[in-house]
């Protein structure tokens, strides 16, 4: 089967798109180009293509907070952009602003106690999410394997950003000494940004064992507006997996998903056969080269399986795809630190934005196709055609995705 590229020339698609909606052309490789506001309901959304728009649009919010900072970080890097971040709540610290850091002990490994102590030092409040370290405050032997994925920023109850972006050098452009991994966040304003506020409180008041503030109300059953905040281990209404399987189910035209780590379980590609089955074109786009080789194999092994349904799959070559997004019919798309694996369902914190709206939808799927015109598609064929070596490495990374 021989999958048909998104389009002759995508490139010139986004563009005129763009100029029919009055928004900024962006041929810009690096992604460097200002991204635009949607008004969505009561909030703000915009979305943030990599390190090159999301770290300067975090950094100015650092900069300009006047009250409150709230960071909820998987992977801080003891490296240049993790000193920047680490140097920016600094200041607003001494500044006399209350700043509240969370950061996962397997994520930041790298990270030490020393590390922290001049942001301490400063007036900041910093705590690890259940410690490695057996005499640690946080470490719970029989919860070791749950981790905070979240990657999670709030500043003043005004401005939030999430996605799957960490801060640490593999996300910097290659220009500024890192990797140029090929990632996406997101931002918004509006009233959206209590409930990021509330879930971050949450994790907070099981940590510290405090108290939320009074300001801050319980995170919502449900949602009520077309811009909310999914996350898992949480309330069935606001579960993330749960939202991808009924979006997938009642699809009509299209699913579109980028995932680093796409290993999902059995509802959810049952929940793709059928959409492909019943005519809804779904594409699922993974990086050609995983960070995690283990993984990688385990994304390979569905490959199969995918493309004998009916579901197209794309390779992205270059920079690391570490992306999690997913547009279905152009009039929802979520983005976030939840992958579509084991580990993201049952063990770790995640938190996804969704946004049911035409305009902000449209806009993300763009550059979706502006990333598949690079990728190489997987043809089923010759896809076979690889050797038994390869597929028995598939075969036990697929074995063992519930352990990692």
């Amino acid at each position: 089967m021989n999958v048909p590229p998104p389009s002759s020339d995508p490139d010139a698609d986004l563009a005129n798109a763009q100029a029919e909606e009055g928004r900024p052309t962006d041929d810009d490789e690096s992604g460097e180009t200002d991204q635009p506001w949607f008004d969505v309901g009561a909030d703000k959304v915009r979305l943030l293509r990599d390190g090159a728009q999301a770290f300067p649009a975090m950094l100015d919010a650092i900069h300009h907070a006047e009250r409150e900072v709230l960071l909820e970080m998987y992977w801080i890097g003891a490296d240049s952009c993790g000193e920047r971040f680490r140097d920016a709540l600094m200041a607003r610290a001494r500044a006399g602003v209350q700043v509240k850091v969370i950061y996962d002990a397997v994520g930041s490994l790298g990270i030490t106690e020393s590390w922290w102590q001049p942001l301490r030092s400063a007036g900041a409040e910093v705590y690890e999410y259940h410690s490695l370290f057996p005499l640690a405050q946080s470490f719970q032997l029989d919860r070791v394997e749950q981790r905070d994925h979240r990657k999670l920023l709030v500043v003043d109850d005004t401005i939030a950003f999430t996605g799957g972006i960490n801060l640490s050098d593999p996300w910097l452009p290659i220009e500024q000494g890192g990797d140029g991994w090929r990632d996406d966040a997101v931002a918004v304003r509006g009233p959206c940004v209590e409930e990021f506020r509330a879930l971050f409180y949450e994790t907070w008041r099981r940590i510290t064992r405090t108290l939320r503030p009074r300001d801050v109300p319980p995170f919502p059953r449900r949602r009520v507006r077309p811009v909310w905040v999914l996350a898992n281990n949480w309330r069935r209404r606001r579960s993330i997996r749960r939202e991808y399987v009924i979006r997938i189910a009642n699809a009509r035209q299209s699913v579109d998903i980028a995932n680093s780590y796409f290993v999902p379980d059995g509802g959810v590609r049952r929940a793709m056969f059928r959409a492909a089955s019943r005519g809804v074109r779904v594409r699922v786009l993974v990086p050609a080269r995983g960070d995690v080789p283990i993984v990688q194999f385990a994304v390979e092994a569905t490959f199969e399986q995918l493309l004998r349904h009916g579901v197209e799959v794309y390779a992205l070559p270059g920079p690391i795809l570490h992306s999690k997004i997913a547009i279905v019919d152009e009039t929802f798309a979520t983005i976030g630190s939840y992958n579509l694996d084991e580990r993201s369902w049952r063990k770790n914190l995640e938190v996804n934005l969704a946004v049911e709206d035409s305009a902000f939808a449209r806009h993300v799927r763009r550059w979706y196709e502006h990333d598949l015109a690079r990728a190489l598609p997987i043809d089923l064929a010759t896809w076979r055609q690889r050797g038994t070596l390869r597929r028995g490495m598939e075969w036990v990374a697929f074995a063992m995705r519930k352990l990692w």
